[in-house]
């Protein structure tokens, strides 16, 4: 799973920013492991993070993203994959201040 985070506004990139991911995978379902983690965007605001293929879950290839900080609005998104036979998943985030 890769993304952008950037700030609303400006449009600039926000590094250092923690992306909480998880999803159902070939490896096991959201609240195992191997199925979630939590990465940090780079100085472009750039995130990625590798994990198992994602699976159907209630009908829908899809994952989770959560941001949630005293710095920006708290955001949540399900992505949800165009076919199950994808291998990747990307997703990006516009950030509003508090």
């Amino acid at each position: 799973m890769t993304g952008t985070v950037r700030r609303a506004g400006d449009g600039s990139p926000l590094p250092g920013q923690r992306i909480q991911i998880w999803a159902h995978t070939t490896e096991g379902y959201e609240p195992d492991p191997k199925s979630h983690g939590a990465t940090l965007t780079d100085s472009n605001g750039v995130f990625r993070l590798e994990m198992p293929q994602i699976i159907p879950a209630f009908g829908q290839a899809h994952g989770h993203l959560a941001y949630d900080s005293g710095e920006f609005q708290a955001v949540f998104l399900r992505p949800v994959m165009s076919s199950s036979k994808n291998t990747s998943l990307e997703a990006h985030f516009v950030l509003q201040p508090v």
